[in-house]
């Protein structure tokens, strides 16, 4: 068999005649590497051909046995030499991300249960679903709610990771949120971009490991994704403009996904498709790319670069719909900070209410009608925590003599045994200060607050105060009824995280929740870190430098696969 013409690109584009029946993947790997003229040995190459990665196996298998032929299209990109890691290393990487991924996962389902069915959150936020306006929606049932809030905790991980260049794992997350989200009604999933995004994300993720044994996978994903967008925005993003006000935030998306069609195309041997899709892309890159004066002129108005560069590709390079873009957002975030202050102060109240006996929170707009219309907002507070707030219901109660009084004395009952708890919490304190029991718990029976006791303790009058109490108990005496609440640190009251009445506590012997979740409060933390960072643009704003140099490399491969074959057929 005579030499063979394989066309390569990537980190060294060119022709290389090679014999196939004698040269093996090392000897390649060593003629390319030593063409691109990096330095770097044959370790430091990869090479990729009709979808797999061309590997030395023992070093005697010859291209041709590996399935290379004449005119093969081959990808060479570059890698860190240290890139081997031992079996040892591997394998236990392997372990910690598989740990990680479980308690991500179980963190993503205790958080979106928590906050999708209205339960009493034990953090002072609530994670809660919005438009690209900033408005609260209600997507579906509880079940459809909970699957796009874990859908959206699981990609906003990703993203993450995504952007610290952990793609491996990040295509494992993006896995795990597609699952999530497949899970939720479909025709509510048709509504929103969401799904399509993840899909592009998770071919990007593929394209960036370089494994082109997806090749089929991407296709199909691609594919979905499109026809996804084009449901949720409108035909050539008609509906998305309008809700944008003529704004362009999807072009790097749009970019994106061009150009892995173009890569897919590639690779299928449709090069036509392929130089269609890139240059698509390669025109919506340069339409990107921000003229140093419109960025002069924002930063000179005192906006930061970042932020600058956003606001200007999101409106096609206009300074003054930029500068609006900037202003509004700005308002947008202000008025975010007061809606959080306003519902950490509603979730602080909710949480001197209870939970009602199925473990939900008072609702707030409800009980604020039963204010309007004259009733004491504890009175209404506890009328809707016993009725599952049923507002009809808590009216019967607020109007009937009998249940209400019955309501008013459990509030006083409640009312003294929270007295109680704090009297010996504030006990406990003092003792662990150094105080005697007996003096401490005189002295806060004598003088009522904990600073008080301090002081007085302090000046060395505490016989004064315990005198005509030589019997005094290691906490305060429960004479509120005998019941021994006053012994019990938790009482049927207050949840073990201090949140006020547990649904436990139902006058009328309603179920217990008493059940304390165990939580892993450090993932937790890192979901919902990551979903605060966020906005309504987050999924849009792609830094597509990375972009543009593929775009540049699939375009010159298509080049030189033409000019090889021009040259062949002359």
């Amino acid at each position: 068999m005579g030499s063979a013409k394989l066309k390569i690109g990537g980190a060294w584009s060119g022709i290389l005649e090679v014999e196939l029946e004698e040269w093996t993947v090392l000897m390649l790997r060593e003629e390319v590497a030593k063409r691109s003229g990096h330095g770097g040995g044959p370790e430091t190459i990869n090479l990729i051909c009709a979808g797999k990665l061309l590997k030395d196996g023992d070093g005697t298998e010859k291209l041709s046995q590996l399935g290379v032929r004449n005119n093969a299209k081959i990808l060479a990109s570059r890698v860190s030499v240290d890139q081997g890691k031992s079996v040892k290393e591997e394998s236990l990487a392997e372990e910690e991300r598989s740990t990680r991924l479980s308690r991500l996962k179980a963190a993503a389902v205790s958080l979106s249960a928590r906050h999708a069915d209205g339960s009493l959150p034990v953090e002072d936020f609530n994670l809660e679903l919005e438009n690209q306006s900033g408005q609260k929606v209600q997507l579906g049932s509880e079940t459809d709610q909970r699957a796009i809030m874990m859908g959206l905790m699981l990609h906003a991980n990703a993203k993450a990771l995504m952007r610290k260049k952990k793609y491996k794992e990040a295509l494992e997350v993006l896995t795990m949120g597609e699952e999530a989200f497949s899970l939720c009604d479909q025709k509510l999933i048709e509504m929103v971009d969401n799904v399509p995004i993840l899909q592009i994300d998770m071919v990007w993720c593929y394209f960036m490991l370089r494994d082109i044994s997806w090749l089929s996978v991407a296709g199909v994903r691609l594919a979905k994704a499109r026809e996804g967008l084009e449901r949720s925005h409108g035909k050539e993003a008609s509906r998305l403009r309008l809700l944008q006000k003529g704004r362009y935030p999807e072009i790097a998306l749009h970019l994106r996904l061009e150009l892995l069609e173009g890569v897919v195309a590639y690779y299928s041997n449709q090069t036509e498709k392929s130089r269609k899709s890139l240059t698509s892309a390669q025109t919506k890159f340069l339409q990107l790319q921000i003229p140093d004066e419109a960025l002069s002129l924002l930063l000179g108005m005192g906006y930061k670069e970042r932020d600058s560069k956003r606001a200007l590709r999101m409106n096609n390079q206009v300074v003054e719909n930029a500068v609006d873009f900037l202003v509004e957002e700005k308002e947008k975030k202000a008025r975010k900070r007061v809606d959080d202050l306003k519902r950490q102060k509603e979730i602080m109240e909710q949480k001197c209410y209870g939970t009602t006996p199925l473990g939900k929170a008072v609702d707030i707009e409800r009980l604020n009608e039963l204010v309007s219309i004259g009733f004491e907002k504890e009175l209404a507070a506890e009328a809707l925590r016993r009725n599952e707030n049923d507002t009809q219901k808590a009216l019967d109660d607020l109007t009937n003599p009998e249940a209400n009084s019955s309501i008013q004395i459990h509030i006083e009952s409640r009312k003294k045994k929270r007295l109680r708890q704090a009297a010996n919490a504030s006990i406990e304190e003092l003792v662990s200060m150094g105080f005697p029991r007996e003096a401490a718990a005189a002295a806060i029976r004598s003088l009522g607050t904990r600073q008080a006791a301090i002081d007085h303790l302090l000046q060395g009058t505490s016989n004064t105060a315990a005198a005509g109490d030589h019997n005094v108990d290691n906490t305060l005496p429960n004479d509120q009824g005998g019941d021994g609440i006053a012994n019990d640190p938790l009482t049927n009251d207050q949840s073990e995280d201090g949140s006020g009445i547990n649904a436990g506590s139902s006058s009328d012997g309603g179920p217990s929740h008493n059940k304390v979740e165990t939580r892993d409060v450090e993932m937790e933390d890192e979901i919902t870190g990551e979903l605060l960072k966020g906005d309504a643009y987050s999924d849009y704003d792609i830094e597509v430098t990375e972009e543009g140099e593929a775009i540049n490399e699939y375009l010159a491969l298509i080049t030189v696969g033409v000019n090889v074959e021009i040259g062949s057929s002359s």
